[in-house]
């Protein structure tokens, strides 16, 4: 039987597959709906990904997240926990020879409450249909948002996001929903950094935090 794959669609690693492993729940997000997003990130940030840092905190097949280092991002952060899909998304990285990605294993709600000072200029949720995964998160993404950061959110119907986010963009393929997002109301207070003195472009943002096993 054929194994089954998916596509980049953009940038350096255009066409290059992606295997899709059999494991519960992963669902890589289609062609389309990844091209649509990659428009909107690239609407509104002129084009430009170099810099930007990236979470990816269900991979799966990593499809989101490669797209992203393959437009150009200068550090992607890709959480998965099922072994095989680790497996997969690690022997890709090797073999695009991607060393701006960092795979860790892990439960998307440890790992975020783990990045501590860490932000990001975008992050991905495209968690297993079927189960809540946003009411524990929503609380805990300020946290990890850059100034001005973007939130990406798929799922199987349309998702009513907190006050404090800004539906930027929104969509739906099939039977997939999809939103872009953006923290607003009090992100300094959340935040705890005031915007004096963290720039739009984060240049002065602190280390990313370094996983043993990535």
């Amino acid at each position: 039987m054929k194994k089954h794959t998916v596509r980049i669609v953009g940038g350096e690693y255009r066409r290059t597959p992606i295997p899709v492993v059999d494991a519960p729940g992963l669902r890589p997000t289609p062609d389309r709906v990844r091209e649509t997003l990659y428009n909107w990130l690239g609407h509104f940030w002129g084009g430009d990904f170099s810099g930007k840092r990236v979470l990816d905190l269900f991979a799966g097949t990593g499809a989101l997240g490669f797209e992203a280092a393959s437009r150009g991002a200068a550090h992607v952060q890709m959480v998965e926990s099922h072994p095989g899909a680790l497996s997969a998304l690690r022997a890709l990285r090797n073999k695009l020879d991607a060393l701006q990605v960092r795979v860790h294993a892990g439960n998307a709600l440890t790992v975020v409450e783990r990045l501590d000072d860490a932000r990001f200029d975008l992050v991905l949720l495209d968690p297993p249909f079927g189960k809540d995964w946003f009411t524990p998160l929503w609380p805990k993404l300020p946290g990890v948002l850059s100034e001005d950061g973007l939130l990406y959110i798929e799922a199987e119907h349309a998702v009513e996001p907190p006050s404090q986010y800004e539906v930027m963009r929104s969509a739906k393929a099939g039977h997939v929903h999809f939103q872009l997002l953006r923290f607003a109301a009090a992100q300094e207070n959340v935040n705890n950094h005031p915007s004096s003195e963290r720039p739009s472009d984060a240049c002065d943002a602190p280390p990313l935090p370094t996983f043993k096993n990535a």
